[in-house]
């Protein structure tokens, strides 16, 4: 039996938090101060970590049919007017209320807050599993959907709500799976969105019409474009030209790809980028990129070149949001990642395929290709996975994570190995993340393999080694304030057994304030406004942030950058 280990961390399980509304499946909600210390138990211990059971969701049917959200607890509904949210970065906006965000000049700041020491003991908040769909193998999103204090206004006093696409082992061909709007503080179902859409895309959310409410755009398990209202109603749905099998692998063209959101030619209005589709907010007129096949993408829309309109990035290509290329290179297709890694103040983009790790300048120019530093051959899909950037080791420049499927590594820029930890993903494709939970100017890497989240400290030492199960599609975990607590919790999904999603926080809530918001696959911090709009002028995150794939902590109601010690 595999078990609950950790280095210098209490493990706690979780138990139910009063009655669960009839719509929730199986949602168990945690008290910090009720929580029952599990140090040690061993992961097939039911009390320290069975999948949760319940109810299938019922109630009421909307005229958009959804089922209609019960109520959530005062305890989830209630927050104070005086909670620090995260309501800016530079030259975009900055705060106007407490609750909304306005515009105007105002620069990202040092952090001053740090965790006090020894504050890193992860509980499980709550964990959920819908009845008959208790499988999910994309990232999750987390956006504010819902009016929680019934104030007449979806704006950041609300308490973040979760978005969670389930099914019944998604990964496979064709697969269906269903949308669920969870509240971040308890894990209570609002609602379930009942037309079916494909279990292995990860959706994006964000206002894409203007109207000041987000949307959540996705494919269905026909390849069709597909958006959903704030409240689930279908907005629109229009067919995708992917009408083929890929004839390798016998999977959609657009099997395990992911939506990103952007106004890539700034005149206001949002567009919709899967692999290499673009379409309007509206569902006209695709335009498709080069010949790149859309499987296993995450394209990343960003100025490259200076001019403000934005370039998509496919990884070995790019191209102007005209369809124009601006560069095409003879690698494989694979994930593109971006930062500025030699401070030039221009961009790199670090590519991981088939063949290894590449690296390659803002104009396609190839700095290395095909390194494979682990020594891991390219057999399969043990490259091909999602990197993050984050300052790993506090020297204020940006390394790079992900794993070479039982190998998990930070990596210099020059891809030179800074620690490599065992991990075991000899299955998948799965994603990397990272987060400075302590405020020290280092952050902490974060990796899910197939059985278990995994916590890195700065030198590879495993800080949390939490339960979970997958066949590693490629999800990852998610960092958000997700319950308006001041504080940053973790989300992870699972298949294959265990709670489908699980929201994991410090027993005393100690760790930094992270934004509440996670909106894409692709999501880089300057990509949306914490109230889930689309910045016209993208400000490119590598001159603020220089992070990828991360969240940022904010402090005083804005993005700021932990000093590194010493």
């Amino acid at each position: 039996m595999r078990c609950w280990t950790s280095v210098g961390i209490l493990l706690v399980a979780c138990t139910a938090n009063g009655d669960e509304p009839a719509n929730s499946g199986s949602a168990e909600s945690l008290e910090a101060s009720a929580a029952t210390s599990v140090e040690g138990t061993e992961s097939g211990d039911d009390d320290a970590m069975e999948s949760s059971t319940g109810s299938s969701s019922t109630g009421s049917e909307s005229a958009s049919g959804t089922s209609a959200p019960e109520s959530s607890s005062a305890e989830a509904s209630e927050t104070s007017d005086e909670t620090k949210f995260d309501l800016g970065i530079p030259d975009v906006w900055v705060v106007q209320s407490s609750c909304k965000v306005g515009t105007g000049l105002n620069a990202i700041g040092d952090c001053g807050e740090r965790a006090p020491p020894g504050s890193f003991e992860p509980v499980v908040q709550w964990k959920f599993s819908p009845e008959g769909d208790p499988d999910s193998i994309v990232t999750p999103l987390v956006i504010n959907l819902t009016d929680d204090n019934d104030d007449g206004a979806i704006d950041l006093c609300d308490t973040p709500d979760v978005v969670l696409v389930a099914g019944l082992l998604p990964g496979s061909v064709g697969a269906e799976g269903r949308l669920y709007v969870i509240d971040g503080a308890t894990g209570i179902v609002h609602f379930t969105i009942e037309h079916t859409v494909s279990g292995n895309v990860t959706p994006a959310v964000g206002d894409i019409d203007g109207d000041g409410l987000p949307e959540i755009v996705t494919l269905d398990a026909t390849q069709a474009f597909v958006v959903f209202e704030h409240d689930g109603t279908l907005k629109w749905r229009t067919p995708s030209s992917w009408n083929a099998m890929h004839t390798i692998v016998g999977q959609p063209f657009s099997y395990s790809t992911s939506v990103a959101l952007a106004d890539v030619d700034n005149d206001a209005d949002v567009e919709i980028i899967v692999s290499n589709q673009i379409i309007d907010h509206e569902g006209n007129l695709p335009l498709v990129l080069g010949d790149d096949p859309g499987e296993w993408s995450s394209t990343v829309p960003v100025d490259l070149d200076g001019d403000q309109d934005l370039e998509i990035v496919l990884g070995r290509s790019a191209f102007h949001h005209d369809g124009t290329p601006h560069f095409m290179t003879d690698l494989y297709p694979g994930y593109p990642q971006i930062a500025d890694v030699d401070d030039d103040g221009d961009p790199e983009i670090l590519l991981t395929n088939f063949n290894g790790i590449s690296m390659l300048e803002a104009d396609g120019a190839i700095r290395y290709s095909d390194l494979r530093p682990t020594g891991a051959d390219a057999i399969g899909t043990t490259w091909l996975r999602p990197a993050t950037f984050h300052d790993f080791d506090g020297d204020g420049a940006p390394e790079f994570a992900l794993s070479s499927a039982n190998q998990y590594s930070v990596y210099e820029a020059d891809a030179t190995i800074v620690w490599t930890a065992p991990v075991l993903d000899a299955s998948g494709i799965a994603g990397s993340t990272a987060f400075d939970f302590l405020g020290q100017g280092a952050a902490q890497a974060m990796y899910a393999d197939e059985q278990a989240l995994f916590v890195f400290d700065e030198f590879g030492g495993v800080l949390l080694d939490f339960p979970r199960s997958s066949l590693t599609l490629t999800e990852y975990p998610v960092v958000a304030d997700i319950d308006n607590d001041g504080s940053a919790e973790i989300l992870v999904v699972s298949n294959s057994g265990g709670a489908t999603i699980q929201a994991i926080a410090d027993i005393e809530d100690r760790w930094i304030q992270a934004r509440r918001i996670w909106n894409q696959h692709a999501y880089h911090v300057t990509n949306v406004r914490e109230d889930g709009t689309i910045p016209q002028f993208e400000t490119p995150h590598w001159t603020e942030l220089n992070t990828f794939r991360t969240n940022a902590q904010i402090e005083g109601g804005n993005i700021c950058v932990p000093v590194p010690e010493g």
